[in-house]
C-alpha cells in the first residue's frame, strides 16, 4: 500500500474534511442532493489547510486533480452516469488524494460504495429505520445516494494517510 500523503497533513485535512462529509452524506440521504456550500467549503479546506500543511509543489498538483475530475464527472454527468452534486465533490475531493495513492483510492471508493449500497438498501426495509428518517428522499428513489460512498471514501483515506502516509 503506497500513501504518497503527508501524516501530519492528512491529519489535518482529515479532521477539517470531515464536518463536510457528513454534511454531505446526511443531504444526500435526506434530499438526494450534495449542497454546492458543502463543495464549496471541501475546496476550502483544500486551499487553507492544504496549503498551509502540504509541500507547495503537491499542493499545487492537487489542483491539476481537480480539474482533470471535473471534466470527467461533468462527462458522466452529461451521459446520466452521475449526479451533478456527485460530480463536483468528487473533483472537490481529488486534490486531497496523491496521485500515487489513485489506484488505491479508487479500490477504497469502490468497496465504500458497495457497503454503502447494501447498507441503504437494507436500512429502508427497516420499519423502525424509516419511522425515524419518514423524510429521506433516498429511501423513495431508485438511485443510489452516491455522498453515502463519497464522503466516507475521502474519510477513510485521509485517516489511512494519516496513520500509514510518508
Amino acid at each position: 500500500m503506497m500513501l504518497a500523503q503527508s501524516s501530519d497533513a492528512a491529519f489535518w485535512l482529515m479532521l477539517a474534511a470531515l464536518p463536510i462529509a457528513l454534511w454531505v452524506v446526511l443531504s444526500d440521504l435526506r434530499s438526494m442532493r450534495i449542497p454546492n456550500a458543502a463543495v464549496l467549503a471541501l475546496i476550502a479546506v483544500y486551499a487553507l489547510v492544504g496549503l498551509a500543511t502540504l509541500p507547495l509543489p503537491a499542493w499545487g498538483w492537487g489542483w491539476a486533480h481537480f480539474a482533470v475530475v471535473l471534466v470527467i464527472g461533468f462527462v458522466l454527468s452529461l451521459t446520466g452516469g452521475f449526479g451533478a452534486g456527485d460530480a463536483k465533490f468528487a473533483a472537490a475531493m481529488a486534490p486531497f488524494v496523491a496521485l500515487g495513492d489513485a489506484r488505491l483510492f479508487l479500490v477504497l471508493l469502490a468497496t465504500v460504495a458497495l457497503a454503502g449500497f447494501v447498507t441503504h438498501r437494507l436500512a429502508r426495509r427497516v420499519a423502525l429505520v424509516r419511522a425515524q428518517t419518514p423524510d429521506w428522499e433516498s429511501w423513495e428513489r431508485a438511485e443510489f445516494p452516491m455522498g453515502l460512498a463519497l464522503g466516507p471514501a475521502l474519510i477513510f483515506y485521509l485517516a489511512l494517510a494519516s496513520i500509514y502516509g510518508s
